[in-house]
């Protein structure tokens, strides 16, 4: 089990979704943990849920990018042992995509975003060192 170091950071992230008069939605997504506290974020979506994943996902690039950045690691240093055998490390590798995509139904436009390698090419990718033994449920895809 993993103990909590009372070092903590605290604060909020706010958010607030409001219908618009087009049927759609705004959501203000502001956090106090960010570097600018009082910068006030929107995004806007066809449902209250889509507007908020939109948010969240634009707030969790931001954190993803902060989280690889301060590790400052040599992406192609490659650590060595006393016996001269690479030493293997463990990383976190979060893949994000996304696309606006005209099709016929919903799944013509998932299998059209999974042919070939345009989600691998296009994809924000971040690799985050990690301990071997920390306690992360990477997420999987879903089936339907």
């Amino acid at each position: 089990m993993t103990q909590i170091n009372s070092d903590r950071t605290a604060g909020t992230i706010a958010i607030d979704v409001c219908a618009q008069s087009n049927g759609q939605y705004l959501c203000q997504i502001s956090s106090s943990l960010s570097d600018r506290p009082d910068d006030t974020m929107n995004f806007y979506g066809q449902t209250k849920e889509h507007a908020i994943a939109i948010a969240l996902e634009h707030l969790a690039d931001e954190y993803r990018e902060k989280a690889e950045e301060s590790q400052n690691i040599d992406s192609l240093a490659v650590e060595i042992s006393d016996s001269g055998e690479p030493i293997n490390k463990y990383y976190h590798v979060i893949v994000h995509y996304e696309e606006i995509s005209e099709a016929e139904s919903k799944f013509e436009a998932v299998h059209n975003t999974m042919m070939g390698n345009t989600i691998v090419e296009n994809a924000r990718i971040a690799a985050i060192e990690i301990a071997p033994d920390i306690e992360i449920e990477p997420l999987e895809r879903s089936r339907e």
